[in-house]
């Protein structure tokens, strides 16, 4: 049954990575599991086998929640744009008791009975960063072709990407679709299924070949960046709750106005989307406290 839930997990998780707005990390931490995969991450090579424990299932859902949902994406948001980022907005939303409930913990070990300076400072900064970064999307879209530099940009966008979706808030779509290479890099994504699934091996490797400097440099960006928030929970627990909470509070705006779902208003979108966004509430609220209720 944990083996489900995590693979569970792992998909949600790679769902919102690849929605413009929705961050992974994110959802890793609405589902309760942020501090783990950190863990699990970092700790890799002293850890191993407790890592990949951890690491094997979730990624298997990430990776199934990416190929899955990276078909059904276009479809949803075209003609259910609202419903569909209302739900996502409840999923978000519906982790914010329990990461209130580590935050307050955070304080409490430090003695504090309010917040400080610093923990205002670090929430409104990071609102701020939040909102800022959904505003300034909508660059233009580049191609890829074949090439030494494709290569080296594809590895120093998976690095880029990568930090961005470790860290809570911040979506590493939407920071590609600001760069101009989010529907490139879906588009290899789903191209190479469709390539193993038609037998078309040329354009299987072709497509493969471009996803290998963008997945090394997702992986060593992960890896870098997990280690950073690692020291900062360890030194600056309250305070990096505080910015994590500015950014999720921000990501509700960057989910609608990335997917334009003012622009496709409609009552029965609304209420449908409130129903939605309270079930995936509910759901995310869930699964975060049996993960740490188990812990």
């Amino acid at each position: 049954m944990k083996l489900f839930m995590d693979i569970l997990r792992g998909m949600v998780i790679g769902v919102a990575n690849i929605i413009p707005g929705v961050s992974g990390g994110t959802m890793a931490v609405s589902l309760g599991i942020y501090d783990k995969l950190i863990g699990a991450i970092t700790g890799l090579f002293s850890h191993f086998k407790k890592s990949m424990g951890v690491l094997i299932p979730l990624g298997i859902g990430m990776a199934l929640g990416i190929v899955g949902f990276g078909y059904g994406l276009e479809y949803l948001l075209e003609n259910h744009t609202l419903a569909t980022a209302l739900t996502f907005v409840g999923l978000v939303l519906g982790g914010l008791p329990i990461l209130l409930s580590q935050f307050k913990s955070a304080l409490d070990k430090k003695n504090k009975k309010s917040l400080g300076v610093a923990e205002v400072v670090c929430f409104v900064l990071l609102l701020a960063f939040g909102v800022g970064m959904a505003l300034l999307q909508g660059g233009s879209e580049h191609g890829l072709s074949f090439g030494v530099g494709t290569m080296i940009l594809l590895f120093v966008l998976g690095v880029v990407a990568s930090a961005t979706m470790v860290i809570p808030g911040v979506s590493g779509s939407m920071v590609l679709l600001v760069l101009g290479y989010y529907n490139s890099i879906l588009a290899l994504i789903t191209g190479s299924v469709d390539a193993l699934a038609a037998g078309d091996w040329s354009a299987l490797m072709h497509n493969v070949g471009l996803c290998i400097p963008f997945g090394i440099g997702v992986l060593l960006g992960i890896f870098g960046i997990a280690k950073v928030i690692e020291y900062l929970f360890g030194h600056f627990p309250s305070q990096t709750y505080a910015a994590i909470i500015g950014l999720i509070l921000s990501s509700p705006f960057a989910i609608i106005y990335s997917s334009g779902a003012l622009g496709a208003f409609s009552v029965p979108g609304l209420v449908l989307g409130l129903v939605l966004a309270a079930l995936g509430a509910f759901a995310t609220w869930k699964m975060g406290a049996a993960e740490e209720s188990a812990a």
